[in-house]
């Protein structure tokens, strides 16, 4: 009796990622490899729609760059490749000029990358997710936990600091005058 090996597909680079068909349903790559995705609650839309809302009503005063949304993909690691989908991201015009976003995932990570935390994420592929945004480059990742109402920060070479409701979400660094109740993206 003969059995035959069947090779694996070979990794995927995020360019050939990109221009894959929609297969119709939520997936990543994983170095190299397509990871599916379950499909967010209404409540993870609810709070990305609040969250996106927040940034945009900030930046219509303060033009300072692009707010993303709906899993627009980030490279978070190359050879093999890694894109993920943040929930909200954000580039400042010195990374990406003003006008419409290039149509490819890009090699410039952005500032600033808001995931929700969804009920059935566990918080050890939480805290690994947010460790690759920023050895890709990202300069602060927001976690926003329905579940308790806060908001982990997390930036490169400083401890992550939780937020609670009452507390304000500021990033000086990155959006100077941003200042926002923590408990405003969860209405």
């Amino acid at each position: 009796m003969s059995t035959a090996s069947v090779a694996p597909a070979p990794l995927l680079t995020a360019e050939q990622y990109a221009k894959r068909p929609d297969p119709g349903h939520r997936e990543e790559l994983v170095r190299g490899r397509i990871v599916p995705m379950p499909q967010p609650t209404r409540r993870h839309g609810q709070i990305c729609a609040q969250g996106v809302y927040l940034f945009r009503r900030f930046l219509e005063d303060q033009d300072q760059g692009h707010v993303v949304s709906n899993d627009a993909g980030v490279i978070t690691e190359r050879d093999p490749d890694t894109v993920r989908g943040a929930d909200i991201a954000y580039y400042s015009y010195r990374k990406v000029p003003r006008g419409p976003m290039p149509k490819d995932y890009g090699a410039e990570p952005p500032e600033m990358v808001v995931e929700v935390r969804s009920p059935s994420d566990r918080w050890a592929k939480v805290l690994q997710k947010i460790a690759e945004y920023l050895k890709a480059g990202v300069l602060a990742v927001v976690v926003l936990d329905d579940e308790s109402r806060t908001a982990l920060v997390a930036m490169a070479d400083e401890p992550p600091r939780r937020l609670g409701p009452d507390e304000e979400l500021t990033i000086p660094d990155i959006l100077p005058g941003f200042a926002v109740p923590v408990r405003r993206f969860f209405e």
